[in-house]
């Protein structure tokens, strides 16, 4: 039996990147995929390549598309198992000049999405009742939720937000017996289209001179002597989606090449 066969698993964020490669495996693994994103054609085309899979139009900041989105879980496929919540946005400022508008529009994707993914898939999740395998949040934070970097002080608190958010829903849904692990991954520097948004805004905002400087920074800061794939990281949502991770709540899965290990 495949590790999640037969679960049913909504991803945000699936377009595209790590979610799209996550609803991959989760597909491969025999579960039955809902995809979720903002961008209607690529969440469109992805579904129709991830047999059986559902899209839906979604946006994270919105309670009214999440009770949407989980009751379509629940009324398709008749529960809902596994909620990745891997929707989120990035962007340099200097703190001195970050607008407040800046801030909260990184919060409302990264922090309000979380909470209400996280508040919606608990609701239907526990409707369930608390026999049979667990349910499975996963909340992808980032290295920028244990460690400071430069001119990313808005990401940095919001993936700190989503580590502690994590820990303290992991211990509401086990404390009140609601059968529901909750769980965060926490990537390094993934080799994505984010990723390469990343090496231009550091030359932009003058933190190297170019491109190529940052990617030997970057190969330097990651002592396994590369940047991570979408592959590295779906794998570790994979696994703490399924049940081979049956003991692990509140826990943090670094996937980062060694980065913080300094």
């Amino acid at each position: 039996m495949n590790r999640v066969d037969g679960k049913v698993a909504l991803v945000t964020g699936a377009a595209q990147g790590i979610g799209l490669r996550t609803a991959q495996l989760l597909a491969e693994g025999g579960a039955h995929v809902i995809l979720t994103d903002v961008n209607d054609a690529k969440g469109e085309a992805a579904a129709k390549v991830i047999p059986g899979a559902l899209y839906l139009h979604h946006d994270v900041t919105s309670e009214d598309d999440w009770i949407r989105v989980t009751d379509s879980a629940v009324a398709t496929f008749g529960k809902l198992d596994v909620l990745v919540n891997n929707a989120g946005i990035f962007f340099y400022r200097p703190l001195d000049t970050m607008s407040l508008e800046d801030w909260r529009t990184i919060t409302a994707v990264n922090l309000d999405g979380v909470f209400l993914g996280t508040k919606h898939a608990v609701r239907v999740m526990k409707a369930a009742g608390a026999d049979g395998p667990s349910r499975s949040i996963v909340n992808l934070s980032s290295i920028a939720g244990i460690v400071g970097s430069v001119l990313t002080s808005a990401y940095n608190m919001t993936k700190g937000g989503v580590r502690l958010f994590t820990k303290a829903a992991a211990q509401e849904c086990a404390v009140l017996g609601y059968n529901i692990r909750v769980n965060s991954v926490h990537p390094g520097v993934i080799d994505t289209d984010m990723g390469d948004h990343v090496l231009k805004d550091m030359v932009e905002m003058g933190v190297f001179g170019d491109e190529e400087a940052v990617k030997a920074r970057l190969l330097e800061n990651h002592p396994i002597g590369r940047l991570g794939t979408v592959d590295d990281v779906a794998k570790a949502i994979l696994f703490l989606a399924s049940d081979d991770s049956a003991f692990m709540t509140g826990s943090e899965l670094v996937v980062d090449g060694g980065l913080t290990s300094r």
